[in-house]
């Protein structure tokens, strides 16, 4: 679960897909153009989730922006982290 701790973390608005608007979801970082919080995705896959399976639950994201959040969130782990 710690990884669960740590997305929370993440500083999002370095990701090219996410935008901060304020009075949108509660001013919090979401997937631009949606209301989807990157950590959701995230979350979902280290819960064990293909991403097929994110991509069902997720359906408005491509398995390209599926991926590249993973990615995005695991490069900005600390070593120790990961």
């Amino acid at each position: 679960m710690t990884h669960l701790e740590t997305a929370a973390e993440i500083d999002w608005i370095a990701c090219e897909l996410i935008e901060q608007v304020p009075g949108k979801v509660s001013g919090r970082p979401v997937v631009r153009g949606t209301r989807i919080l990157p950590d959701s995705i995230v979350n979902s896959f280290e819960l064990g989730d293909s991403l097929d399976e994110i991509r069902e639950g997720f359906p408005a994201l491509s398995i390209a922006q599926i991926k590249r959040l993973i990615d995005f969130a695991s490069a900005q782990r600390s070593p120790h982290q990961r």
